[in-house]
C-alpha cells in the first residue's frame, strides 16, 4: 500500500508531514485529510483561532501533490 503525506499550507508556508500515512488509495487519503482538517479546525475554534484559510496538500512518496483539501471546504465535503 502507498504512503501519503499530508502537508499543511499556512499563508504560503508549508508544514511538511515527514512521517506519512500508509493508506489503501487516494480516496482513503482524501477521507483522512478531511477528518484531519475538521479536527484541526475544531481545536482551533476552542483556542479562538481562525484556520479556515489553511489547505492540506496530499503528496505522494515521490513528492507529487496529488490533490488538496481546503479547510474551508472540509465541512461540506463528503468523506
Amino acid at each position: 500500500m502507498p504512503t501519503f503525506f499530508f502537508d499543511i499550507v499556512v499563508l504560503g508556508q508549508k508544514i511538511r508531514d515527514e512521517e506519512g500515512t500508509v493508506l489503501a488509495d487516494l480516496t482513503a487519503a482524501r477521507r483522512e485529510a478531511i477528518k484531519d482538517a475538521r479536527t484541526l479546525m475544531s481545536n482551533a475554534v476552542v483556542e479562538g483561532w481562525d484556520v479556515s484559510r489553511r489547505i492540506i496538500e496530499i503528496r505522494s512518496e515521490g513528492g507529487e501533490i496529488l490533490t488538496t483539501v481546503p479547510f474551508a471546504e472540509a465541512l461540506t465535503l463528503e468523506e
